[in-house]
């Protein structure tokens, strides 16, 4: 891994993750992002603010337009999961950006290292997904959990994880979750291991070794999740390659 010389944050103390360790974000990125200080270190805006040049939609019914310096993802009874993805693909990288959700109904993710089924440039969209999760009328909190889209369901937490490491993940989620402001998350790929931090604490760890589905490049895509409604905002959206 190279090393980045980050210096964004007066501090970042190390922080617990769901498996009980602790876990400093990736070279020190933080948890309230500084645009100037990223483009120093070399992160590369992916959304320009003003268009959506280099991004295009595919599936789904739900549209997507600019709104005050954010991406607006939004949709009434909205069918098929809907994405705005990325024309450029990535393979090993640290990735931050901003959300918040208008609309507590609609659930949404972000993609990273998605492909389309079948190399079709209009199939399904499928991949690795950063949760954006809508709480499930409080029953799970697990916004910066990797859901494997299209293809294995629940990677971490795993869909087949103790009940207990469910509702720890739960818990610390309703815990560090911003509901009524902008929620900054990382995620950092490099080969096969993908780590996602939420508002400076660490959520996800996961290290795929399924030969079949592990995928090592693709494409940023943000998620409009099918259903009577959606309306999701992002911002500040950076990558830098490793």
């Amino acid at each position: 891994m190279k090393t980045l010389a980050l210096t964004l944050f007066l501090a970042v103390p190390a922080l617990a993750d769901h498996h009980g360790e602790k876990a400093a974000l990736p070279a020190g990125l933080p948890a309230q992002l500084d645009t100037a200080k990223l483009e120093e270190s070399g992160f590369t805006a992916l959304f320009d603010g003003k268009t959506l040049d280099g991004w295009r939609k595919t599936g789904g019914t739900a549209e997507y337009e600019v709104k005050d310096g954010a991406i607006r993802g939004f949709g009434q009874n909205v069918k098929g999961n809907t994405f705005l993805r990325t024309n450029e693909v990535f393979g090993d990288f640290i990735y931050v950006f901003q959300f918040k959700f208008i609309d507590k109904d609609g659930n949404s993710g972000c993609m990273f290292r998605g492909i389309h089924k079948g190399d079709d440039p209009d199939g399904r969209v499928m991949g690795y997904q950063c949760e954006h999760d809508n709480w499930k009328n409080g029953a799970r909190s697990w916004t910066a959990g990797i859901f494997d889209e299209a293809r294995r369901g629940w990677l971490d937490p795993h869909k087949d994880a103790p009940e207990e490491v469910k509702a720890a993940f739960t818990e610390q989620g309703e815990k560090v979750f911003k509901w009524d402001d902008w929620n900054t998350i990382v995620i950092k790929c490099e080969g096969n291991h993908l780590q996602t931090w939420l508002n400076g604490e660490k959520r996800a760890d996961y290290t795929d070794t399924n030969d079949e589905h592990t995928t090592l490049e693709g494409f940023i895509a943000l998620q409009v999740h099918s259903g009577k409604s959606g309306d999701i905002l992002w911002k500040n959206l950076y990558l830098k390659e490793l």
